[in-house]
């Protein structure tokens, strides 16, 4: 006998205001199934979830010719159906969980609500419950938990008692938007290991990702989405090792790894990226015996490291081990307690902040967020020119300098009105390449730059960066926790721990020969 479907929906359609952003979208899942969405940003993956929830937006129009969940007619049901449905039949993992759990709440007070919501339970078992909860999803010293609030958590433990409160209600089907796109390489493991687990018990999963190794090892069957439409589906190995349609395969060929260093991982398959010129001078930047200590807690302890013009260091580490306060001292933000930072033979460390401004051209930052770091209220013009004021470039000359690094960039002066809240991620990013260059700096500091987008923008965002590095000679620190994307783009690699560097050298030697135990573990948690 067939296992029955828990979703079945046939020819569904969702559009706002006249667009349509999912169409004729078919979708079935048996229970004790796993499957995913994959596809680039705006593809209609997460719409399509939520609508599964009843959670789309009030102005959307929804139709289907049959949307059944366990066997219910959900295409007019009521919103106190839908609530009766959350929770109880379907639980929802969002990306975020400092933003999706209460900030003023205890993780306790969140777990008790999330039970008595979806059954009833006496007060005096709701304690217990809670702590079972917690330590089904593998938190450690579940009890002393109850009473954190989420500033108090680590990203991993965030996240996993963000699935806790989504498993309160015993759901037959677990959805995961992005559940581990901002966690290092070991929480990331133990995410996915606990949805592994869900997943081997018996509970249905959609998982929403735009890792394809996180999809490979979780999903039984995958549907790849682009402009709303499913263009491909089928078995997760079947589609991923012998994909058919052509966007399926963009996709596959954008993800970095070893194979794909030197060449382009947009555009035609096989294109080389610029070759490399780096410089055998004097080193562009030199930090030496690097100490960061706050109150009574080493963060940085005697961490040095030398990067040449053209080359790319990359910094690796979990969560918390020292990498973005190493990127926060180089770039001047904070001050080292001890050890020293030169910038192209100047000391840039420990001297007054008047001296560092007149030097500032020499070093330029990409942040992980760029949408955070411009000034809404700021044009694209505006946004880049402002970073020409340290190189004192104005009127025509400064004009012509936008327009050619836009092009630099692949925008084109159509975007000098523009305000960031009218660009796509990857157009903020490169927007934030294009400031970064505008001065011609010799050092370029980018803390996680594209951990934050989809497979394909990603792909389209490293290309660009190689490429600008390359012609401008500019050395690159480059901060991640994502080993596929610093094994394709880095020279060197340093590999933090606690606030050291636990190994250091040519980053095909660390990644194929890792000496200490703790790259080891790194490298291993990479999922397949």
């Amino acid at each position: 006998m067939s296992q029955p479907l828990f979703i079945d929906i046939q020819n569904l359609n969702i559009s706002f205001g006249g667009k349509t952003v999912v169409s004729q979208l078919n979708l079935q899942l048996k229970h004790g199934e796993s499957i995913a969405f994959v596809g680039e940003s705006g593809s209609g993956k997460t719409v399509t979830a939520r609508s599964l929830l009843g959670l789309q937006d009030a102005k959307a129009q929804v139709t289907a010719e049959r949307f059944l969940i366990n066997g219910e007619d959900m295409r007019n049901a009521s919103q106190r159906r839908w609530r009766k449905i959350r929770g109880t039949q379907i639980g929802y993992v969002l990306q975020d969980a400092l933003v999706s759990l209460d900030p003023l709440r205890q993780v306790g007070q969140q777990l008790r609500d999330a039970l008595q919501a979806s059954q009833s339970i006496e007060r005096g078992a709701l304690r217990a419950q809670s702590i079972a909860l917690l330590q089904s999803v593998g938190i450690p010293d579940a009890e002393a938990r109850l009473a954190a609030y989420p500033h108090q958590l680590s990203g991993g433990l965030r996240q996993r008692a963000l699935i806790a409160t989504a498993l309160a209600g015993k759901p037959n089907l677990l959805i995961a938007d992005e559940p581990t796109t901002a966690l290092d390489m070991t929480v990331q493991k133990q995410i996915l290991e606990l949805l592994q687990q869900r997943r081997d018990e018996g509970q249905s999963l959609l998982l929403i990702s735009h890792d394809l190794s996180v999809v490979g090892q979780l999903a039984d069957r995958v549907l790849v989405m682009k402009n709303g439409v499913v263009v491909e589906e089928g078995s997760s190995n079947r589609l991923l090792l012998s994909p058919q349609h052509a966007y399926t395969q963009q996709l596959l060929a954008a993800v970095p790894s070893p194979e794909t260093r030197g060449f382009k991982l947009a555009g035609t398959p096989g294109e080389r990226l610029p070759a490399k010129n780096i410089s055998g001078g004097d080193p562009v930047l030199i930090a030496s015996g690097l100490y960061k200590q706050y109150a009574d807690k080493t963060v940085v302890n005697h961490v040095s490291f030398s990067l040449a013009a053209g080359e790319t260091l990359g910094i690796v580490g979990e969560s918390g081990s020292g990498k973005t306060t190493v990127a926060k001292m180089v770039m001047g933000l904070t001050e080292p307690s001890g050890g020293t930072i030169t910038i192209k033979g100047h000391r840039w460390s420990q001297i007054p902040e008047s001296v560092r401004r007149l030097r500032r051209r020499g070093i330029q930052l990409i942040a992980q967020d760029p949408l955070s770091s411009f000034d809404p209220r700021y044009s694209v013009e505006k946004i880049i020119g402002e970073s020409l004021d340290s190189v004192e470039i104005y009127g025509d000359e400064r004009k012509k300098r936008i327009l050619q690094l836009l092009d630099e960039v692949q925008l084109g002066a159509s975007f000098l009105s523009r305000y960031p809240r009218d660009l796509s991620g990857g157009q903020r990013q490169r927007i934030a390449i294009a400031r970064a260059f505008a001065p011609n700096p010799a050092l370029l500091v980018a803390d996680e730059p594209v951990s934050a987008l989809d497979v394909s923008v990603q792909a389209q965002v490293l290309d660009l960066l190689a490429e600008m590095q390359a012609e401008h000679r500019t050395a690159l620190l480059f901060i991640s926790h994502d080993l596929g994307v610093v094994h394709h783009l880095a020279d060197r690699v340093a590999v933090m721990k606690d606030g050291v560097v636990v190994e250091h050298g040519e980053v095909d030697n660390i990644f194929n020969r890792p000496a200490h135990p703790w790259t080891r573990q790194l490298i291993n948690a990479l999922p397949s």
